[in-house]
């Protein structure tokens, strides 16, 4: 699949990372929906200062492009569902729990900037060469990783007699614990095996995209376990 091309998005998953980028096991710890619009990934890059060389006459002697600073990904992701469970991952801001014990809702609170989550987005695949009958899998996607998103925090809502959305907005770090992750999210061998990601990302990196025949997780309205160590799909 030399040129595939990236369709529509398909699923997003959230896992709770701790204070060190690491995911955080246990079985209220996930969370993978498809109840939403956009996902933006804006690179945040801080221009570097060029330096040029006059001389007194004033003629240029030289001239030095300045080397620009990447910082991360602001993102800026736009979903309808109200869920608990995933406002509480992303952003640290409490559940509200109902009579039987079920989230019910979240209260609004101060911005939790040591909490964390991650980041995983699946995007469906175009190509004539998706199902070929040697190639392994039910299709292909577009898989993105962002390991490690901090300062998330709920955008403005305004509820009115229109369809209502949430933005949830958040920053990436580089670096962290992710390691190959608790997830099978890619072949391991010929035969399609899927396991965990085969490397690390790199201590100054902050996003990972590759093509994988291993399909997402299927959404659920709830808490998703983290296996960590057991590698569940």
């Amino acid at each position: 699949m030399p040129c595939p091309l990236i369709a529509n998005a398909d699923v997003i998953r959230v896992t709770r990372v701790d204070r060190c980028g690491r995911p955080v096991c246990g079985e209220d710890n996930g969370f993978v929906f498809d109840c939403f619009a956009t996902l933006a990934m804006n690179a945040n890059v801080e221009e570097g200062e060029d330096v040029a060389y006059t001389a007194a006459n004033g003629r240029q002697c030289g001239f030095k492009r300045g080397c620009p600073t990447f910082n991360g990904y602001d993102i800026e992701l736009n979903f309808f569902s109200v869920s608990p469970e995933f406002v509480e991952i992303t952003t640290g801001n409490p559940v509200v729990y109902g009579f039987d014990g079920e989230p019910i809702g979240y209260d609004d609170c101060s911005i939790q900037c040591n909490s964390g989550f991650a980041l995983e987005l699946w995007a469906e695949v175009l190509g004539e060469d998706v199902c070929d009958a040697d190639a392994t899998g039910d299709g292909a996607w577009i898989y993105f990783l962002m390991p490690w998103v901090t300062n998330g925090q709920l955008g403005d809502l305004e509820v009115g007699n229109e369809a209502v959305s949430l933005v949830l907005n958040g920053a990436t770090r580089a670096g962290g614990g992710w390691g190959t992750g608790p997830y099978d999210i890619m072949p391991t061998d010929a035969a399609g095996t899927p396991g965990p990601l085969l490397t690390p990302l790199g201590s100054n990196c902050h996003r990972r995209t590759f093509v994988t025949s291993v399909a997402p997780p299927e959404p659920v309205c709830a808490y998703t376990p983290v296996l960590c160590g057991a590698s569940p799909s």
